[in-house]
């Protein structure tokens, strides 16, 4: 097996049959062609509306077919620790298909290893909230998530997360880290965004709401931060909106 930091990328595939394993998950999503995979005894394809989620140390086998071109993230198992209980095949949903099209997108531009993290991060969420598959946590860690994604349009400090989880901040820096390879407040930060970027996409508020909503008094600070984020300001993501 080998060893891989986070990576992001656009992959293509011979019609060679290859067969290995690693100690990282990985993710394959499709953009064009198909892929004939094996991931331990289970049989079938990443084409347009189905993606692969191959478990670290999982005996996988695959072969591209004609020409063809595929997302593909290597994640290390801190990251994304829920990817072990997820199906070796998931279907692709409308929304689901939207996203992996922005970071088909965002991949051909080019960009930094830090919004390709971000994005990657979100697309973990959207996978846990479709399975519902989160990883069983720390109740002190589970505490303070659940206060935090309660309190997105507030304040918050880490003595209020401290206090909510029981611990002391140091302590429960200390569990977050362990537990999801993040700090309390890059959590926060995460859950902010992810929740702009779901708002964006539903059409209905406008940007300033939006930024209140996830916290920001001040729409310029939100679309700075926002922009940092994910590479593009809030109004990338509303103008990218298909007509309704």
């Amino acid at each position: 097996m080998s060893s891989a930091p986070f990576i992001l990328d656009l992959r293509s595939y011979d019609r060679d049959t290859r067969r290995h394993q690693h100690d990282y998950h990985q993710l394959v999503l499709p953009v064009a062609g198909e892929l004939q995979m094996q991931i331990g005894v289970r049989e079938g394809r990443v084409h347009s509306r189905q993606a692969a989620i191959i478990g670290a140390g999982e005996d996988h086998a695959f072969a591209g077919a004609a020409d063809n071109r595929f997302i593909v993230a290597d994640i290390p198992v801190a990251l994304a620790p829920l990817l072990q209980r997820l199906p070796a095949f998931i279907d692709i949903d409308d929304s689901l298909g939207r996203y992996i099209a922005f970071l088909q997108t965002e991949l051909e531009q080019g960009g930094s290893q830090v919004v390709r993290r971000q994005m990657l991060l979100l697309l973990l969420e959207l996978l846990s909230a479709r399975f519902d598959a989160a990883p069983a946590l720390d109740r002190r860690v589970r505490a303070a998530q659940v206060w935090i994604d309660e309190h997105l349009d507030a304040p918050v400090t880490q003595a209020q997360l401290a206090a909510v989880a029981h611990v002391s901040p140091r302590q429960l820096r200390a569990l977050f880290h362990e537990s999801l390879a993040m700090t309390p407040q890059q959590y926060l930060l995460e859950r902010r965004m992810q929740a702009a970027w779901a708002l964006l996409e539903s059409g209905d508020l406008s940007i300033q709401r939006i930024a209140e909503r996830v916290g920001y008094s001040s729409l310029a600070a939100f679309s700075d931060r926002f922009r940092r984020h994910f590479g593009k300001s809030p109004r990338y993501f509303r103008s990218a909106l298909p007509p309704a």
